[in-house]
Order: structure tokens, then C-alpha cells, then sequence
């Protein structure tokens, strides 16, 4: 009887702990949706500061960040042996995804642009498959060709040129997305975070620095702090996400990074006087609405296996 009493008590308290790593985990990660809409907000209300000049600045301040970082960590900036090849991808694919995703936050509805954005996970799945050979299941396969029907409200595709910012935004996700899919293989190599944040930050300056020097956009006192708080908005979400992850498994919380969404829609119906398009909305609900169903069926097998 004794011995099965302190089983109970063991068991109850294990699951506190799990129970309380979780609510840190969703409340890391729903700081971090906050981090990455106000981080949109700003880069748009910059104003008509080129898209290059924009990008520099946000990713100046991640990678001074980074550097106070490492200079307090005991590993210094070495990088382990093996990584630079994945860390080579994660930069190209994260610029490039990140350039696009900024000009399509200048011309579409921040919630549109963070909507397309949101697509990450779905191409991260689709390029899993030939980069860390990885079978996806008949779940991730049906969600991800939902998740993009659900993109075509939000694009809209009508043959004239106002569909361009949204196919570049498109790729905005792709570019991300597979961005991840390199941060995962390096986690997998024991790679630390914040290397791989100060590689694609000092990557990306390089790129945009020569647009900077060649057609600098002189900036006013708001534009710049805007700028510096998109910075300050950028590592918010940058870490609070990387911190969410150390609570919890990335399949039981990711759904709730989807909250970046609503966030940038309050935010520009409050301050920019942006109301969605109802197909966008509907598209939001699409894609939502499978991430919701795809995290609930992966939750459910996990538990099943386990039992």
C-alpha cells in the first residue's frame, strides 16, 4: 500500500512537472507570435524605406544580440565540424525568404503577409523528404495540399500584377521553410542556436549591405526607431520561440505560433486600418483549421503509442 501511494504521488507529480512545462512552453511561444506581428508591424510602418535597407537593420540587431551571446558562453563562436555545408543552405534559403517576406509585408495586409509566411511548416514537410529523407505520413501529405488551397484565398490569383507581392510572399514560406528543415538537420548534429542565428544574421547583412551602400534611404528619427524596434520585436520572437521549444516537443505547441496571424490582424485593424479580404479570411480558417486537425491526429497517435 505504501509503496503504491508513493508511486501515485510520483506520478502526480511528474505530471505537474509535464503539465507546467507545457503552459511555459505555449506561453513562450505565444510571446514569441507576439514578437514576430509587432516585428511586421514596424518594418510596415517604417514607411517607403527600401525593402533591402530594412532587412539590413533587423538582422544588424539579431546578430549584435548574438555576439553579447557568445562572448558569455563558454564555447565561444566555434563551429562544429560538419555544419557549414547545412549552414550555408539555412542563410541562402532564410535571406532570400526573409527579402521576400519584408516586401510583401510593404504591400499586402500584414495579416496576409504573416498568413503566407505561416505556410513554413507545410513546405518544411514537403522538403524533408528528399533533404533528411524522411517519409511524411498520409496526415501530412492530405494537410499540407489543404494548407495550400487554403494559400489561393489569400493569393487570389486573377492574372493581373497585383498577385505578384503575394506569390513572392509565397515563397517567403518556401524560403523558410526549408531554412528549418537545415536548423533541424544542424540540431541533429549538435549545433548550437545561437551560431546558427549569427550565421544567417551576418549572411543576410552581407547580402543587403551593398543595397544599402549604393541607394542609402535617409531615414528620419521614427523611421529608425521603428526600424530598431522591428530588431528588438525580431529577437523577442527569435528566442521566445528557441525557448518554447526547451519546455515542450515542437508537435504539441507549434499550432499555437498560428496566433501570430490574429495578432498582426488586430494590429493592423487598430493602426493601419487594414480589414482582411473575406476570401482571406476564409483562407485563414483553411489553413488554420489544418494545423489545429494535423497537431490534434499527431497528439493522438503519440498517446496511443505510448499506452
Amino acid at each position: 500500500m505504501i509503496g503504491r501511494y508513493i508511486m501515485s504521488r510520483e506520478t502526480v507529480s511528474t505530471e505537474k512537472k509535464t503539465l507546467n512545462s507545457h503552459l511555459k512552453g505555449i506561453l513562450c511561444i505565444l510571446a514569441a507570435a507576439l514578437g514576430f506581428s509587432f516585428m511586421t508591424f514596424f518594418v510596415r510602418i517604417s514607411g517607403e524605406v527600401p525593402t533591402m535597407q530594412k532587412a539590413f537593420f533587423r538582422n544588424a540587431f539579431a546578430a549584435l544580440v548574438t555576439v553579447v551571446l557568445l562572448l558569455r558562453s563558454k564555447e565561444g563562436f566555434h563551429v562544429r565540424k560538419g555544419s557549414w555545408g547545412d549552414i550555408a543552405w539555412r542563410c541562402i534559403f532564410g535571406t532570400s525568404g526573409l527579402i521576400c517576406n519584408f516586401y510583401a509585408i510593404d504591400r499586402l495586409g500584414i495579416a496576409d503577409a504573416n498568413m503566407l509566411n505561416k505556410l513554413s511548416p507545410f513546405f518544411a514537410i514537403l522538403l524533408s523528404i528528399p533533404i533528411l529523407k524522411e517519409v511524411p505520413s498520409v496526415v501530412d501529405v492530405t494537410s499540407t495540399l489543404v494548407a495550400f488551397i487554403g494559400a489561393l484565398f489569400i493569393i487570389r490569383p486573377g492574372g493581373d500584377m497585383s498577385v505578384i507581392p503575394a506569390l513572392i510572399g509565397l515563397y517567403g514560406g518556401f524560403g523558410a521553410g526549408t531554412a528549418y528543415v537545415f536548423v533541424r538537420r544542424l540540431g541533429g548534429k549538435g549545433e548550437r542556436t545561437p551560431i546558427i542565428v549569427l550565421c544567417f544574421s551576418v549572411f543576410s547583412c552581407l547580402v543587403t549591405a551593398p543595397f544599402l551602400i549604393l541607394d542609402f534611404y535617409p531615414m528620419t528619427l521614427r523611421q529608425w526607431l521603428c526600424l530598431i524596434m522591428a530588431g528588438v520585436s525580431a529577437s523577442v520572437g527569435q528566442f521566445g520561440i528557441t525557448t518554447a521549444y526547451k519546455f515542450a516537443p515542437a508537435k504539441e505547441i507549434s499550432v499555437f505560433d498560428y496566433t501570430q496571424v490574429i495578432f498582426a490582424a488586430v494590429l493592423g485593424m487598430l493602426f493601419l486600418q487594414e480589414t482582411p479580404e473575406p476570401l482571406s479570411i476564409v483562407g485563414y480558417i483553411i489553413i488554420i483549421g489544418t494545423a489545429l486537425v494535423r497537431w490534434y491526429i499527431t497528439l493522438q497517435k503519440d498517446r496511443a503509442e505510448k499506452e
